[in-house]
């Protein structure tokens, strides 16, 4: 009974993942850019996860800062959309921006980018919805919202995530889990830096694509190095740092995608790079010592249920891969 039960908790974060959006940032996103002096561009994506009854409400704008025009809202994969104009009187430093609708765990990511000004992140929060913006952008917040949104994405990106989690069910042994991790962090941190300042880049579907095989191939490793434990150790057992700082290479550009789609602020790049990369790690290093634990704990309560446990969770993680292939092939 205590396998079958240890069994379920390993395959949960799986069941979980399977409907979810693989590669996409939880928080919402708002937008002012300024087009013209004193005209606004506004863009609002606010994920939810049951459809809203009515029309929800629209971001609160500065107080020196009026809607033009219709405004557009409307709905699509998981979110509510918006966008619309704006007039705004004046300077929008040192005014509040706000976002009704919060709830939960729900946050907001808002870049405001002035003509004459460098662009800054806020982060909105159900808890404090609102955010003033910054007459000068400090460093320290930038590393902020940056450094959260790299473990959010971690924890909410599940291609990422479950490469992380079967590295972990490969190795088995915390020290050469951190190397690999690490060495997964170092490769990616140089495809995410090269892609988000345009030195290099790839389409983002077969990027996409190319991460789902990855989650299959570890799958698959896990598999066979159980069924041949009297045999030579697989190369990836073997050497799973090398296996993936490859397989970082790779992630780097699914995370450059998802950073470019809520953008870099100007002035602070190097500073939002190296926070986000600091929280992509802290991220895994939580995700790491979760599953250790969770091995740790089943080798303790019943030693001869590790086994099947990891057989069935590489399988869940193996067909959750492979759903991510076909999908991400056909469409």
């Amino acid at each position: 009974m205590r396998w079958l039960i240890a069994v379920w908790l390993m395959l949960l974060p799986v069941i979980i993942a399977a409907p979810a959006q693989a590669d996409e940032l939880r928080p919402g996103y708002l937008e002012l850019a300024e087009i013209r002096a004193g005209e606004w561009s506004v863009g609002w994506k606010l994920p939810y996860t049951a459809p809203p009854a009515d029309t929800p409400l629209p971001p609160v704008l500065p107080d020196n800062c009026a809607y033009s025009g219709a405004l557009k809202i409307g709905t699509a994969a998981a979110a509510v959309l918006g966008s619309a104009q704006a007039r705004c009187t004046g300077p929008v430093a040192g005014k509040t921006v706000s976002m009704p609708g919060l709830i939960g765990q729900a946050d907001m990511l808002v870049r405001i980018a002035p003509l004459d000004a460098p662009a800054q992140a806020l982060r909105l929060t159900a808890a404090k919805p609102d955010a003033q913006i910054a007459r000068q952008p400090a460093t320290v917040q930038v590393l902020q919202t940056y450094l959260v949104l790299g473990v959010e994405h971690i924890l909410a990106g599940w291609d990422h995530l479950l490469f992380v989690i079967a590295l972990v069910l490969l190795v088995q042994n915390g020290r050469t889990v951190i190397v690999a991790a690490t060495a997964f962090t170092a490769a990616h941190s140089l495809t995410l830096a090269g892609a988000a300042l345009g030195f290099v880049g790839l389409p983002g579907g077969p990027v996409e694509a190319l991460i789902a095989l990855s989650i299959i191939f570890l799958a698959a490793e896990i598999l066979r190095s159980a069924d041949d434990t009297a045999g030579t150790p697989t190369l990836t057992r073997r050497f799973p740092w090398i296996v993936a700082f490859l397989f970082g290479l790779l992630h780097g550009f699914g995370f450059a995608g998802a950073l470019t789609s809520i953008g870099l602020p100007e002035g602070d790049i190097v500073a939002a790079l190296l926070a986000f990369n600091v929280g992509v790690e802290a991220g895994q290093l939580l995700v790491i010592a979760v599953v250790l634990a969770g091995l740790a704990a089943i080798r303790a309560a019943a030693s001869a249920a590790l086994e099947p446990v990891v057989h069935i969770a590489s399988y869940g993680i193996g067909m959750t891969g492979a759903y991510w292939l076909i999908d991400r092939v056909i469409a």
